[in-house]
């Protein structure tokens, strides 16, 4: 018996000394992205620092940290969020300003990171976050199609317009498609940018407005042209069947498209009405540090040694397809092996992965690609469902700001 409780105490003490010095750190990273982050933080406690990360992938992440965050108990150390989240969580006051961790590693300041991503971090002139990547909406090509109906001259200005789109009409084979809808919100709200419109107009959502109308319009007119891929089908799997020119996903499908045997792709910006603009919809996973009195200063410390070690070593994230935010990497030989780095090839490119910091955006984000899909399909009148959208939205933040969930 005494053998058994001195047995215990040595337990309880390890796993106390364990959360002394062990940096909790929750990330919403499912699939084949939590093993790269995995690996990354495997990569940085095999230098041993005297205190180590924990990865934890959290499911409906955002759900458990308010749970925890309202109890104050199980608090995690670190934290990677969306750039969507940065306003909100600053005026609740969830988020501790990175300002001690800043000063103690003076090579994490802002010209060392993308400016786009490090400045979804910064509310009111204080930074709260530091960026991992940028991930954005892009689109790829198959290369055979676009030979097949000579149509590669659409990539000499890297720009896809429209035009050029609908240019293909009555020349497909059929079962054959121009561009299949995937990601079909981000496409939208990439458009909203290119005709010059925004999701807020001080401080309040804008929905049904002209601009928003004109990009579901653009991209409405090469659905009824009959070029994309038919509703409820899966355009995303045409895409890598070998059956659609251009496929508007993600950055981080780099990965999967590669896997297809014989699909000859490459990638290019998304498709615009115009020439003179074009924009990737993109996001960002930024670093976190939330609040937590209990958290020791030394563990602070550790947070700011491991994110230096991220900024130079996370090589390993361009894997995962994403682009990543440290100019280190960025800027390398090495980097320049992965498909993403045309989105930071120069200036042009990056200025297009734009990140929406609306305070409200996640309301907005959640109403576009709600009804995105059957506006652009013409199931529903799209004056109308922009008036339901905008209410939506609407009654969403008044709900918020009520105290409701």
């Amino acid at each position: 018996m005494v053998s058994m409780l001195l047995l215990l105490v040595t337990v309880l003490s390890g796993c106390s000394s364990d959360d002394k010095n062990t940096i909790t750190f929750w990330t919403p990273l499912t699939g084949e992205d939590g093993a790269y982050m995995d690996q990354l933080v495997k990569e940085y406690n095999a230098t041993e620092p005297e205190i180590k990360v924990k990865h934890v992938i959290t499911s409906d992440m955002y759900t458990k940290l308010s749970t925890v965050i309202n109890s104050g108990k199980g608090v995690p150390d670190l934290a990677i969020i969306h750039a969507d989240r940065v306003p909100g969580f600053v005026k609740q006051n969830v988020l501790e300003p990175m300002t001690a961790m800043l000063a103690a590693q003076p090579e994490i300041k802002e010209e060392n990171y993308l400016p786009q991503a490090w400045s979804t971090g910064t509310i009111d002139g204080t930074q709260y976050t530091v960026p991992l990547d940028i991930h954005s909406n892009a689109m790829y090509y198959n290369k055979d199609l676009l030979k097949k109906y000579n149509a590669e001259s659409f990539l000499d200005d890297d720009i896809v317009t429209i035009d050029e789109m609908l240019s293909l009409q009555g020349k497909l084979d059929e079962g054959d498609f121009v561009v299949n809808d995937a990601l079909l919100g981000w496409v939208i709200l990439g458009q909203l940018q290119n005709v010059g419109g925004d999701v807020q107009k001080d401080g309040k959502p804008a929905l049904n407005t002209p601009e928003m109308k004109a990009a579901f319009e653009s991209v409405k007119k090469v659905a009824d042209a009959g070029l994309m891929t038919p509703f409820g089908e899966d355009g995303y799997l045409m895409f890598q069947s070998g059956n659609v020119l251009f496929s508007t996903d993600g950055t981080w499908s780099s990965t999967a498209h590669a896997t297809v045997e014989g699909l000859n792709f490459g990638v290019t910006n998304v498709y615009s009405p115009t020439a003179d603009k074009f924009t990737n919809r993109s996001s960002s996973h930024l670093f976190a540090i939330l609040n937590n009195e209990a958290r020791t200063d030394e563990k602070e410390q550790g947070i700011g040694k491991f994110l230096e070690f991220i900024r130079q070593n996370s090589i390993e994230w361009a894997k995962a397809g994403q682009t990543v935010a440290s100019k280190q990497v960025i800027e390398s030989p090495e980097y320049k092996d992965y498909m993403q780095s045309f989105f930071t090839s120069n200036e042009k490119e990056i200025e297009s992965l734009y990140i929406y910091t609306y305070e409200h955006y996640p309301y907005v984000a959640e109403a576009v690609d709600k009804y995105a899909a059957d506006i652009v399909r013409g199931n529903v009148e799209l004056d109308a469902t922009l008036q339901t959208m905008q209410k939506e939205v609407e009654d969403k933040i008044a709900q918020g700001s009520s105290g409701a969930q």
